[in-house]
């Protein structure tokens, strides 16, 4: 009994640490991190899809900061939001421990009924949750000198400096 405890409480951890939200990353080989398209020579269409334990604020966040790192990498000074949307998915997921959750498999004797089989009296429910995934995007118009006096622009070295210590990149394996 002990091994199994031990066992069931291994795995019940280990599962607990690959369930972790999107880290900043480039969504190769997954639907998970940033992309980007280039449309012309200075305008960009930049999106972060994050996985359902990544927050909307997060998503957001990783769409500003990589806006701002590929102006640099460009080698512009500042870019402009052009168009921005956040998306979101939600789905509800279900499960009911007879078809697919805690099964347990018993016959019981009711005094009324006699006995009755493939029913666990003590987890007989549905249980349900509710998941939501964001994906941001934006198209953004990058230039030189001085960033237009407006709320749509950004100077990329100064988001990139402002928002860089709340950047989580992958662990290095």
């Amino acid at each position: 009994m002990k091994r199994i405890l031990l066992s069931l409480a291994l795995v019940t951890s280990l599962s607990a640490c690959a369930a972790m939200p999107t880290p900043y990353q480039e969504a190769t080989g997954s639907r998970w991190g940033y992309e980007e398209n280039q449309i012309e020579r200075n305008r960009f269409r930049v999106s972060f899809g994050g996985n359902s334990l990544t927050d909307r604020e997060t998503v957001e966040l990783y769409l500003l900061y990589r806006s701002a790192e590929l102006t640099v990498e460009q080698g512009y000074d500042y870019f402009e939001l052009v168009e921005r949307a956040v998306d979101s998915e939600t789905r509800t997921l279900g499960r009911h421990p007879r078809y697919g959750g805690f099964s347990v498999r018993y016959a019981y004797f009711h005094p009324r009924w006699g006995w009755r089989g493939l029913h666990d009296p003590f987890w007989d429910d549905f249980h349900e949750r509710e998941i939501t995934r964001f994906e941001a995007s934006a198209e953004i118009v990058m230039g030189n000198g001085d960033k237009p006096d407006h709320s749509r622009a950004f100077d990329a070295r100064d988001v990139m400096a402002n928002l860089g210590d709340d950047i989580v990149r992958p662990e290095a394996e």
